[in-house]
């Protein structure tokens, strides 16, 4: 955690000032000349990839639902003497997509790069997910990085100009309990991103996903603060991670170092994906016994 400007510390994550001075590996020229929408741009990964990609010379656009808070994070982008720029969108809604797509192609002259880091669920036991909460996660986890990605891969089709996309999703292969609605939302992107890799190479549109693992962001103030403590030990690395490390994987999937990469998942777990577990809610007991041998099961009267 780092303190703010003002004196206070954030519940978790990096803050602006943090991510304005954050070392990184890529060139204050590295994406000189290149538009980039981040979707779910005003907060945690997300704004850490407008910071990165704004310090290496992007127009970087950010989109979310809240106006206020995606005025205040452009506001602070252009303080530090960066291209930021905002439009509200929902992500659930089509028409308020191609809305967002038609300003930017005739405001801002087009688009190179789109980052799909909206999203959220909430942790719960899945035997309890009502309809309308399982919907709503699939709702913007799914479908609205569904929404995003073909409005973008339509207009640059339609442009005759290349593109590439990066979709956040989660470590489906880790041991991740208690949002089991974002997994399959998660894992339905990753599917999705594999068959467009394919579909739409002759598009010169290359598509790729970052798995984040135990990631410190403000979203994690919706978990009991008893399984926190844990999550350092959910990978062989045995820490935590901060958007900006994610950021720099978004980085490079979409630029030009990453110019011959399509279809791949990058893991930024610690090695998570191999090893480890992580519960968003507490994890039951019947997982700390000692459990037992088919030949002790036998001997059970």
């Amino acid at each position: 955690m780092a303190e703010t400007g003002s004196g206070q510390t954030p519940e978790f994550g990096l803050d602006d000032a943090d991510l304005a001075i954050e070392p990184t590996v890529f060139g204050p020229s590295a994406f000189a000349g290149k538009t980039v929408l981040i979707s779910g741009g005003a907060g945690g990964i997300g704004r850490a990839t407008a910071w990165l990609m704004a310090r290496c010379g992007a127009a970087v656009v950010l989109t979310g639902r809240d106006a206020a808070k995606l005025d205040a994070a452009v506001a602070t982008l252009r303080a530090a003497g960066l291209d930021a720029s905002a439009k509200p969108c929902n992500v659930r809604d089509p028409a308020s997509i191609a809305a967002l797509h038609d300003w930017i192609w005739d405001e801002v002259g087009g688009l190179d790069i789109l980052v799909n880091s909206a999203g959220g669920q909430f942790p719960q036991a899945a035997i309890d997910f009502s309809v309308k909460g399982w919907n709503a996660v699939i709702d913007t986890n799914l479908n609205g990085t569904w929404y995003m990605t073909q409005e973008a891969g339509r207009r640059w089709r339609d442009a005759g100009r290349p593109g590439s996309i990066v979709s956040i999703v989660v470590v489906t292969r880790q041991g991740l309990h208690g949002v089991a609605h974002s997994i399959a939302a998660r894992s339905g992107v990753i599917g999705l991103t594999q068959a467009l890799a394919v579909e739409w190479a002759p598009l010169n549109i290359r598509i790729n996903c970052v798995a984040p693992g135990s990631i410190e962001t403000p979203g994690w103030r919706v978990y009991d603060p008893s399984v926190i403590g844990a999550y350092p030990r959910s990978n062989p690395m045995m820490r935590t991670a901060t958007s900006w490390e994610v950021a720099e994987a978004c980085a490079y999937l979409s630029g030009d170092g990453a110019r011959y990469v399509t279809g791949e998942v990058l893991n930024v777990a610690g090695g998570g994906q191999l090893w480890g577990e992580t519960w968003t809610i507490p994890r039951p007991d019947y997982f700390n016994g000692p459990g037992r041998t088919l030949r002790q099961k036998d001997e059970t009267p």
